[in-house]
């Protein structure tokens, strides 16, 4: 079969989106190949998202979708559930595919442990640059390696994938271990939202004593009762309430938004007063307590896409890869979906997908509760 050469204005398209949900994955596969179909002769670049349930099936889909669409250059992976359109699939066999054009030499794909010797590949040195990202959930060192794929000047968007079964990204091939995902040139502009799913309780604290993960002192007092105080009555009764309601947020230092990433507060040892948290945290750092709370992260989602909107500035959207984290959706907004008519009803009927992650990729930090949409606009009307 003969590819057609795409027209003069196929890099100029908007990208095709097709979804799915079936219980066999060749069912959804093929539902999503119709739906690509007419826009597939011109495509170069495809972008798919399974739910676990597909997940031993990730290389079989990626094999058929490359040969028949005859596009060779896929990434993606499997996560605990995927959104598309305005739909979201958790707890099911899903699919969601987006294919379309970029010009020529605007993308690369890369996978590895080793990020200098991928950026190296490359030819990416400490310039800006942007990337769409995928990262194995499993590995320890993934902080490290989001830091070192970002650089100096560098921007990530993107998320953690399945952190269960088999190896669960694409990047041309089915990869695990690293990050994966897409580079961009420093031509190819991305318009990137952030939004919290928490809201703080209080005021920073300096923790003023600490080992590893565990919190034994703020401002000079237990950490518990720190947390006590501000947390009100019923949390100081009875602490073991604060669990998955009340968690730590880590301000990002030099930040001038008030940015902050959410650790979850994994343990409580009411004798000592110490808390331990997901994370690393040192003698002098800053630290406060969040609670989940929908109607803040419903608020907060309208004011991040009324950011997105405003410096879009009437341009169209080509393509959008939003990733919320698997504790938002029906856990945090009451049904499955919200988000995603959220961005609908802010920049209208776009081609968008994404995923459930299992901690979300902005800038160059991993972040829990929020999400995180990027956008390619089109070129000015």
């Amino acid at each position: 079969m003969t590819k057609p050469m795409p027209s003069p204005g196929a890099s100029a398209k908007p990208f095709t989106v097709a979804h799915a949900q079936a219980d066999h994955w060749g069912l959804a596969a093929k539902a999503c190949l119709e739906g690509v179909a007419a826009a597939a002769p011109e495509a170069d670049l495809g972008l798919l998202y399974a739910t676990e349930a597909f997940g031993g099936d990730l290389p079989s889909i990626l094999t058929f979708l490359r040969e028949t669409t005859r596009i060779q250059r896929w990434v993606g992976g499997v996560a605990p559930g995927v959104v598309a359109g305005t739909s979201e699939y958790r707890d099911c066999g899903g699919l969601a595919v987006m294919v379309g054009r970029l010009p020529d030499g605007a993308a690369s794909c890369f996978s590895g442990l080793d990020v200098a010797a991928v950026r190296a590949r490359l030819g990416v040195g400490e310039g800006p640059h942007v990337a769409l990202v995928h990262g194995d959930a499993r590995n320890p060192g993934l902080a490290a390696l989001i830091d070192a794929a970002a650089g100096s000047d560098g921007f990530l968007v993107g998320g953690l994938m399945s952190a269960a079964g088999p190896p669960a990204q694409v990047a041309e091939t089915v990869v695990s271990g690293g990050l994966s995902g897409l580079l961009l040139s420093p031509g190819v502009e991305l318009v990137a939202g952030l939004t919290q799913g928490c809201t703080p309780l209080g005021g920073e604290h300096v923790v003023t004593d600490a080992w590893e993960g565990v919190v034994m002192g703020l401002d000079g007092l237990a950490a518990l009762d720190v947390l006590k105080a501000e947390a009100g009555d019923l949390i100081a009764r009875d602490p073991r309430r604060a669990a998955g309601y009340i968690h730590v947020g880590l301000p990002v230092a030099g930040s001038d938004t008030g940015d902050y990433l959410v650790r979850n507060l994994v343990g409580i040892d009411p004798r000592q007063g110490w808390l331990a948290v997901a994370d690393r945290v040192a003698v002098g750092q800053r630290l406060m307590f969040v609670r989940r709370d929908p109607n803040a992260a419903q608020r907060d989602m309208a004011r991040m896409l009324e950011g997105v909107a405003r410096r879009l500035d009437g341009r169209p959207v080509r393509a959008a890869v939003y990733v919320t984290c698997v504790a938002r959706g029906r856990h945090m907004f009451g049904r499955d979906g919200a988000e995603m008519e959220m961005i609908r009803d802010a920049l209208g009927d776009i081609p968008v997908i994404g995923f459930c992650a299992n901690g979300e990729i902005s800038r160059d930090r991993l972040y829990g509760y929020t999400g995180v949409l990027a956008v390619l606009p089109g070129d000015r009307p």
